[in-house]
């Protein structure tokens, strides 16, 4: 076994007893030593099934080639080959658009508890790191690429990060391989190409051991990314104050308990909170934040994001999207026996128990809605909702029952959502933050 096997072996070791590891094949360089390495350790070794996969993304006519490449390669190791042809979505970022549709694919592609193995090596992290740096990229940003992640049911692993791109050439010519070059690696008009071809080989040629320090400095950035999200899960675990709305199937915050932070960590903390739900906004769109902590009381501050907008209502953060971001289609269904209803845009309603005969209807607030209390006569919908402090952006969607054209009944709200003896009761399911999903 050599150096570069052992190292390879070492950087696995953690997932020896997964169900499968499967390389992501390009046919270039990196991904081909990936997998040649892989199956002569698997020769003296007992490691997971070996397969690999190769996405087609059809956006150049010498790429037509590649997938037979791909099978001869994997023919003569004796591994398993799938490949997946993709459609690349056309906008702004085609880099962006064809890394989508790739990761989608290997997103599919992966079982429970599956290796996706990439070949990303020590020279691509400098790159990424030098490439966020450029962007204005946080601590998160410049702790670059992880050796592993999760990844649809299983993860992605990047086994060679510890790995220079010559070592790879090195083995690549000893073993006398074969691999591909995409020539859209040549066009500087992509970033990562011009940095790749111009801006590093300038560094190297100064600095030997650039490469190697700019790892080791993304080495040293993800542990303080770590150290901050360890402090951003205590601050959050105080914000977690459990919700008066238990049947509110959304996200949300204690206000106070975050306004009490240093205005680092307030940042830090919604961060954390925001990363698995929306894209991260830049610096300065964080002042959206700032006005929304400080709002008026009796304000309804909203602040809008990539996926979704974060609202504040009665001290409380709120994160919103999917249907929640659609107005609900107005409704006056007539009310038929416990049939459950879909609401448009609002989840759905159904009634337990059985309503008394009459002209029922099922619809939304109205201008000067009243509900008839006993021992309190008839009460303003707007009060009620102060009194009990719904939060603002609901009660336009919460249904009504209506007998008559009379209130009877607001869904979910204890006392008011049915009968006075609990013979019946309006329930409603809300809907979720899903896109299109209720």
């Amino acid at each position: 076994m050599n150096a570069l096997h052992a190292r390879l072996y070492d950087a696995l070791q953690p997932w020896r007893n997964a169900p499968g590891w499967c390389v992501a094949l390009s046919g270039g360089l990196d991904s081909t030593v990936l997998l040649h390495l892989l199956a002569s350790l698997a020769q003296r070794e007992t490691l997971p099934p070996l397969s690999a996969i190769h996405i087609h993304h059809g956006m150049q006519a010498v790429a037509d080639a590649w997938p037979a490449h791909c099978r001869e390669l994997c023919a003569a190791l004796s591994v398993p080959l799938q490949v997946e042809y993709v459609q690349v979505a056309p906008g702004a970022s085609l880099e962006r658009a064809a890394r989508d549709a790739r990761y989608a694919a290997f997103v599919a592609r992966l079982g429970t508890g599956e290796l996706l193995l990439t070949a990303q090596h020590r020279d691509d992290q400098a790159e990424t790191l030098l490439f966020r740096l450029l962007r204005g990229a946080g601590v998160q940003g410049l702790s670059a690429m992880p050796v592993s992640r999760t990844l649809g049911a299983g993860r992605l692993v990047r086994p060679l990060l510890n790995c220079s791109r010559d070592e790879l050439l090195a083995y690549a010519r000893e073993h006398k391989l074969a691999w591909v070059e995409d020539p859209s690696n040549a066009d500087e008009r992509f970033s990562r190409n011009y940095l790749r071809r111009q801006v590093l080989p300038a560094l190297l040629s100064r600095w030997p051991q650039a490469a190697t320090n700019m790892a080791r400095s993304a080495a040293h950035l993800s542990e303080a990314a770590q150290l901050l999200d360890e402090l951003a899960l205590q601050d959050i675990a105080a914000a977690q104050v459990p919700v008066e709305f238990a049947w509110l199937p959304l996200p949300s915050l204690a206000l106070p308990a975050l306004r009490n932070l240093s205005e680092p960590r307030q940042r830090n903390a919604l961060r954390y909170w925001l990363r698995p739900l929306t894209t991260m906004p830049d610096s300065e769109h964080w002042a959206g934040w700032q006005a929304l902590r400080d709002a008026a009381p009796d304000a309804a501050p909203v602040w809008m994001l990539a996926a979704g907008e974060l609202r504040r209502s009665d001290e409380r953060l709120w994160w919103l999207a999917g249907d929640w971001l659609r107005a609900p289609v107005p409704v006056n269904l007539a009310v038929q026996g416990n049939q459950p209803l879909i609401l448009p845009a609002n989840g759905s309603v159904r009634i337990d128990g059985q309503l008394p005969a009459g002209n029922w209807q099922l619809g939304y607030r109205q201008g000067g809605d009243q509900l008839l209390i006993p021992g309190r006569g008839h009460r303003d919908l707007k009060r009620l909702f102060n009194e009990l402090r719904v939060p603002v952006f609901v009660r336009d969607r919460l249904p009504l029952l209506r007998l008559n054209n009379q209130v009877m009944a607001i869904a979910n709200l204890p006392g008011l959502q049915g009968a006075a003896d609990g013979s019946w009761q309006l329930h409603w399911q809300p809907p979720t933050n899903d896109q299109g999903l209720s």
